[in-house]
């Protein structure tokens, strides 16, 4: 036995200890710590949502979508890819096209000026240094909506007869 236990009689070793653990809060004793090895965490996951109906009829994409295991954020570099709990941003594709944009935010993907017709937004959860960990697409049909619009009025106001 340790010599301090030996001169500590029972009952102030239990007074040391509840002294101890009444330090410290409740909940961080059933709390897991606040950084994991990225090891032990579960994958990231990237749920995107079909584009709004609404604004679609107009021919505006929005796209909404939540991450699990993962924070989308404004953070590059390899140096930032082994903090815990991962982040990371979006790469943002349109139609498999050459450009690609990085999304760094939870707000909604937000696209305008597709040509009428179907489309495919490929998004892609990506960790700072930009290795991809999940894919997802989103299809849709942008509506032609210069042919769904009512005829516009007379400008001349005048009428034949």
């Amino acid at each position: 036995m340790h010599p301090v236990l030996k001169s500590l009689s029972a009952a102030g070793i239990a007074a040391a200890f509840c002294a101890s653990v009444s330090a410290q809060p409740a909940q961080d004793a059933v709390r897991p710590p606040a950084i994991l090895p990225l090891g032990s965490e579960p994958a990231p996951k990237l749920v995107p949502y079909a584009a709004l109906p609404e604004p679609l009829a107009r021919g505006v994409v929005i796209v909404q979508f939540r991450t699990e295991n993962f924070r989308v954020m404004p953070v590059f570099g390899n140096a930032a890819a082994g903090i815990s709990p991962r982040i990371g941003h979006l790469h943002v594709t349109v139609d498999d096209t050459p450009g690609t944009w990085a999304h760094t935010s939870d707000d909604p993907i937000i696209v305008v000026g597709l040509a009428p017709g179907p489309h495919r937004l490929r998004l892609e959860l990506a960790d700072p240094g930009h290795r991809i960990l999940a894919t997802e697409v989103v299809a849709f049909t942008v509506p032609d909506v210069k042919g769904s619009g009512s005829a516009p009025a007379s400008a001349s106001g005048s009428h034949r007869h």
